[in-house]
């Protein structure tokens, strides 16, 4: 039953997707874009779709409430349309985008994934209203200095020092710390299979994950 309830979800919300792309279309036109750069059409679409689906889940700027769903505003565009791809071609296998992406990024062409991304990326990132806490503290020198004796690498090589983000890294700063407990969970137990991560994350004891994310949700 559960699953069922989990199908229709994912079909209902790909319909809307599917609707409101279709109405983009037609009151901005289908003019080919550049190479380089996402055309009118496809802006358009894209913002529909992220206040109006995405929105529900992810809140209209990308700066999530609900500590179930991860913050996407300020995200590196390259990581936001690299991981709505492999929801749509269902390589990337965590629960929840099993259980919702899935089935929300089944009919997303090329153009609005890119389109997407952009919207997200230009969002401005709100900062968390959780302050830095003494578990935190601790999360702060595992995120700049790693943990040596277990061979866990510092977050910062690859996130920044400010957890924005390098290259295609995802920014972490500012994001809810169920979602990244979750993640380093999916990562540990190669649900999520991204070889780097996995490395990364199969040292760290569940009081350490929860030290790194409570520091990362308190980021600016």
């Amino acid at each position: 039953m559960q699953d069922l309830k989990k199908a229709r979800f994912q079909m209902t919300w790909a319909a809307r997707v599917m609707a409101i792309a279709g109405l983009a279309v037609i009151a901005v036109g289908s003019a080919p874009a550049r190479a380089d750069e996402i055309d009118a059409a496809a802006r358009e679409r894209a913002r529909l779709v992220a206040i109006t689906v995405c929105g529900t889940c992810h809140g209209r700027t990308g700066n999530s409430t609900q500590p179930k769903f991860p913050r996407l505003a300020g995200q590196s565009a390259n990581y936001l349309a690299a991981q709505l791809k492999a929801f749509r071609a269902q390589t990337r296998g965590d629960p929840d985008a099993i259980s919702y992406m899935w089935g929300m990024a089944s009919e997303l062409d090329d153009s609005t994934i890119a389109a997407l991304a952009d919207y997200y990326s230009a969002q401005k990132a709100e900062p968390s209203s959780n302050a830095l806490s003494l578990q935190g503290g601790t999360g702060k020198q595992i995120y700049e200095q790693g943990i040596a004796a277990e061979g866990v690498p510092a977050c910062s090589s690859c996130h920044g020092s400010d957890a924005h983000g390098v290259g295609d890294f995802p920014r972490l700063a500012g994001q809810h710390s169920q979602y990244v407990l979750k993640q380093l969970a999916s990562f540990q137990s190669n649900m999520r299979n991204v070889a780097v991560m996995h490395g990364v994350a199969l040292n760290l004891r569940s009081p350490e994950m929860s030290a790194i994310a409570a520091y990362l949700e308190a980021q600016p």
